[in-house]
């Protein structure tokens, strides 16, 4: 899959790939999602638990990834959402899964193999050789630290060589390969007559007393579930007034505060290296580092060593030069030597995981601090202001809706007339709940519970998002009911109708097959039927037409022998059935000169099979569990239509 991934991809596209690789193993900026209330768990893999904010970090990756590879293509409404959401979580679930089990297993991915993949990368190089400040600058343009990049990317080639452990050992005949052509690529000429449903059923008569008859039959079917209507407050960050603007001396305080950590830009410096790569013989890298050293104390040119010596594709025809570097772009032990340097001095040897280097810092560049009055500074103390002050507000505000909802435990009135809010009222609904904050699991659960239901009390404050807490209580309830036979009687009525027209139908597609196996014509034996003549069609096993059912029943049939025709019956998607003659079977020829693509094209399909089946397998060891199902306005999703 890696090697795939660098002999084809290139430019763009590579970073849809490196996407991937990234997602399943960190969702950086997670702290974000943090503040206030605890962080709810979407799923449960072996003793490692996916959150909330671990989704949402990997659903809006993967959709800002989609819209990267799409291009001006890209629409929003292209994105079945609830799919979408789905099948995010399902890789997050079978990554961590096959992270879980390759650790187990000893899988392990070197520092050597770490380096090779990133050296074969088309994006990280230059006239086609790896280069470091590329490698680092696409980095940093993506928000990504290379030490934390290369960590993901060690986790994907580990699972990379378990996948490949199953794939490699996969294994077809040249016979299996011509048998699955021949039966893959086969066509079938069918004949079809459709006897529709509508037609019969309009026919039938339904009395009194067969509704009756099967109301009371029945009766367990024809009950009202439980519903209930809630009354509720919302508390939303988002709709919070905003407070009026401060003075000068406050934002001073604030610029103070945060002048080092926000307005001042991380020290920069220009560095040169000397890699010696361990190899097979750590301790001739080693060796060999030291001699480096002796020469440059000796008085040797650091450029000049460096494109000797060094192990380092990237830099090495520079002289070493890896550009200006800031804290958090090289791994720990690197960033530590070279930031203990003074300008011109070089460091004794330093081991990473990629080998021994000498470091040399050819330039400081010092921090500047943006001034208090430089207008985007301003624009961004007002905005922090802004948003620490709605929190705070949020924050004092959600403490008093909390206690009023407990001191006055009966109604919402004083509570929304105390904090300024509205008491708002759902829509009848259900156990299985409804829109907006009835999708809520948490909602839905108060709501059924015995305090809100049966002691008609308020609920606590429940999270319904970030920003976002609501109070509930009961408007109306009605409990589950008998209904009467009077208001179900139209819908049992059309329950008759339907059933009698099926069995009327399946009798005439019984007598149409026995005329078929008689002899006579399907166009006959139609007209006597009643049934409705469709025009012949030739059918593949991938087509889209006629309907998939009508496919699947037609590649069931047996073949036509000794004259006696093959047919079969098969209930189309609108309820109507069909009768499906088949009238003929042809299958591509052999092509000697295909063979071994065609081998190679079912080794891959039955690997990829192998390896689906090892996933599943190893998804009933190690157990997991979907605790809260993403909804819509769980999602962080960029699309339009992601609110709940």
């Amino acid at each position: 899959m890696l090697q795939n991934i660098r002999d084809r991809l290139s430019g763009p596209i590579v970073w849809f790939v490196i996407g991937l690789i990234c997602i399943p193993f960190a969702f950086w900026g997670i702290e974000s999602f943090k503040g206030g209330s605890t962080d709810p768990v979407v799923a449960k893999v072996g003793d490692h638990e996916i959150t909330q904010a671990e989704f949402r970090q990997g659903y809006d990756q993967r959709y800002q990834q989609l819209q990267q590879m799409l291009g001006e293509s890209f629409k929003p409404g292209m994105i079945d959402q609830a799919r979408f959401r789905k099948n995010v979580l399902d890789d997050m679930v079978q990554e961590q899964v096959l992270r879980q089990y390759s650790h187990e297993a000893g899988y392990r991915a070197s520092d050597a193999a770490v380096f090779n993949y990133l050296s074969s990368v088309p994006a990280f190089q230059e006239n086609g050789k790896f280069s470091a400040q590329i490698y680092r600058d696409l980095l940093a343009r993506r928000g990504l630290q290379p030490q934390r990049f290369e960590g993901d990317l060690r986790q994907s080639l580990v699972i990379d060589q378990l996948r490949e452990s199953i794939s490699d050992s996969a294994f077809v005949s040249e016979e299996e390969a011509q048998i699955t052509r021949r039966i893959s690529g086969q066509t079938r000429d069918i004949g079809m007559a459709v006897l529709p449903i509508a037609r019969f059923q309009k026919d039938v008569q339904v009395t009194d007393a067969q509704i009756a008859a099967r109301y009371e039959e029945n009766k367990a079917n024809y009950m009202a579930p439980e519903r209930l209507k809630l009354a509720y407050v919302d508390l939303d960050l988002d709709k919070l007034p905003k407070a009026e603007n401060p003075g000068a001396d406050v934002l001073k305080v604030a610029y103070d505060a945060e002048k080092d950590s926000r307005f001042t830009g991380t020290e920069e410096r220009r560095a040169s290296h000397i890699l010696i790569a361990f190899g097979a013989d750590k301790s001739a890298a080693k060796a060999k580092i030291e001699k480096i050293q002796a020469e440059l104390k000796g008085g040797a040119g650091f450029a000049e060593e460096a494109k000797k010596n060094s192990d380092d594709p990237g830099s090495k025809t520079q002289g070493g030069d890896l550009g200006w570097v800031k804290r958090g772009m090289m791994t720990k032990s690197f960033e530590d030597a070279l930031f203990a340097l003074k300008s011109g001095e070089t460091s004794d040897v330093v081991e990473t995981e990629f080998g021994y280097h000498l470091i040399k810092l050819d330039e400081l560049k010092a921090p500047a601090a943006r001034a208090f009055d430089d207008p985007s500074v301003q624009a961004e103390l007002l905005e922090l202001y802004q948003q620490r002050e709605a929190q705070k507000r949020f924050q004092e505000t959600s403490d008093k809706l909390e206690q009023l909802a407990f001191e006055s435990p009966t109604s919402l009135d004083g509570v929304a007339q105390t904090l300024g809010l509205k008491v708002e009222t759902t829509d009848w609904f259900t156990r299985a709940g409804g829109p907006g904050i009835l999708a809520q699991e948490a909602v839905k659960t108060a709501a059924f519970s015995p305090e809100v239901l049966n002691d008609n009390e308020n609920s606590k404050p429940l999270s319904v998002g970030p920003g976002r807490v609501v109070v509930i209580r009961k408007s109306e309830y009605e409990a589950p009911r008998q209904r009467p036979q009077n208001e179900v009687a139209d819908g049992i009525r059309e329950e008759l109708k339907l059933a009698a027209a099926k069995t009327q139908a399946a009798a005439k597609s019984r007598e149409l097959l026995a005329a078929l196996r008689k002899g006579d014509s399907l166009d006959a034996a139609s007209a006597a039927a009643g049934a409705e003549m469709h025009a012949d069609a030739n059918v593949t096993r991938s087509g889209n037409t006629p309907e998939r059912a009508v496919i699947d029943a037609a590649f069931k049939l047996p073949r036509p022998a000794d004259g006696k025709p093959s047919a079969g019956e098969v209930t189309l998607a609108n309820g109507d059935l069909a009768v499906i003659l088949l009238r003929k079977i042809d299958e591509p020829s052999g092509n000697p000169g295909t063979a071994q693509r065609e081998v190679a094209q079912l080794r891959e399909a039955v690997a990829g099979a192998e390896y689906a089946a090892m996933r599943k397998s190893l998804e009933k060891n190690i157990k997991v569990k979907i605790e809260n199902a993403p909804a819509d306005d769980n999602a962080a999703a960029p699309a339009p239509d992601s609110g709940g």
